[in-house]
């Protein structure tokens, strides 16, 4: 059992960063005793913009770039339109499978799916499944943004309720199927409505088991300020971590995401409870390093980088 909520709404009202720190560093070393971090080679695709091309040359043409930069999965996402039927992902996740066998596909949002599902007329199960049959290997949570339904979603999630969002990740996993959960904070919410969003996914993980990560975001406005609220801090950023590994205790990873939070961020995060950094390939801009500063990172801060695949399963020696 992880701390309570009540410990958990104190923790985020203290003030005692290093004692929070402290504890979570504690549940990663109980759950990863070996002292590694992990991360993986991931890149990310908008299929939206080949929409128009029946052939799905242009994707796997990207796709050989990723592949090529030693990338062992792929995360297709966009924005899901008529023309882009389940008939169209069906063929595109079939090309993609006997293209590249080996690569892993880690696609579309349970929004995405709820949109697909919802102009086929099918239910959300027989949606995932026809997906999965044709290639789909997992599904990422990051359209999560605050699973409360007080809170204006940001993103992707706007046409749908906590319990969409749900209901697809507990179908996958009924199905066999896992699935990542993210959590993007900082836009304006309560600690309340943060503790709503951890209690859900503890309660899903509870009854399937089936999330293999989950990463904290803070959320980026465009601007120094949106809608009256400013980007969370590090500290904010680090509290906020610390306390999923806490809550979570039932999800094994818990990840310091460098595409979001960059390198110094990370580094600290290592001790504030995270066990996995993510995808080199998905940080841009300034958050941008190679393979082997983000390496080099992990070893500053005490320990050994492993590349994984996607679901944590296949350690890489390199």
């Amino acid at each position: 059992m992880g701390i309570s909520r009540e410990d958990a709404l104190d923790c985020f009202q203290s003030d005692d960063l290093i004692g929070i720190g402290m504890e979570a560093d504690a549940v990663r070393r109980r759950l990863h005793p070996e002292g590694v971090v992990s991360y993986t080679i991931d890149g990310r695709i908008n299929y939206a913009d080949s929409a128009a091309d029946a052939d799905f040359e242009p994707l796997c043409n990207r796709i050989s770039d990723i592949v090529a930069m030693g990338g062992t999965g792929v995360m297709l996402q966009g924005k899901v339109i008529p023309a882009l039927t389940i008939a169209w992902f069906d063929g595109l996740f079939r090309k993609i499978k006997e293209r590249y066998p080996a690569i892993w596909l880690h696609s579309l949002s349970a929004s995405e799916i709820l949109a697909i599902g919802q102009q086929s007329g099918m239910t959300v199960q027989d949606t995932i499944a026809r997906l999965r049959d044709a290639g789909l290997d997992s599904i990422p949570g990051d359209d999560a943004g605050i699973l409360d339904d007080a809170v204006q979603p940001q993103g992707a999630r706007m046409k749908w309720k906590t319990e969409d969002w749900i209901s697809v990740h507990r179908a996958a996993h009924e199905l066999g199927m896992q699935t990542t959960a993210t959590m993007m904070f900082g836009a304006g919410e309560t600690f309340e409505h943060r503790m709503n969003h951890l209690e859900a996914l503890r309660q899903v993980q509870e009854e399937t088991g089936g999330f293999t990560s989950f990463t904290p975001r803070s959320f980026a406005p465009r601007g120094s300020v949106v809608n009256g609220f400013e980007e969370a801090t590090a500290v904010e950023y680090l509290k906020t971590l610390a306390i999923s590994r806490m809550y979570l205790n039932n999800v094994e990873n818990v990840q310091s995401n460098l595409e979001t939070q960059g390198l110094k961020v990370l580094q600290v995060g290592l001790r504030f409870g995270g066990n996995d950094v993510g995808s080199v390939l998905l940080a841009e801009g300034t958050n941008a390093a190679t393979e082997e500063q983000l390496r080099q990172v992990i070893r500053d801060a005490g320990f050994k980088p492993v590349q994984r695949d996607t679901l944590y399963r296949t350690m890489f020696l390199n």
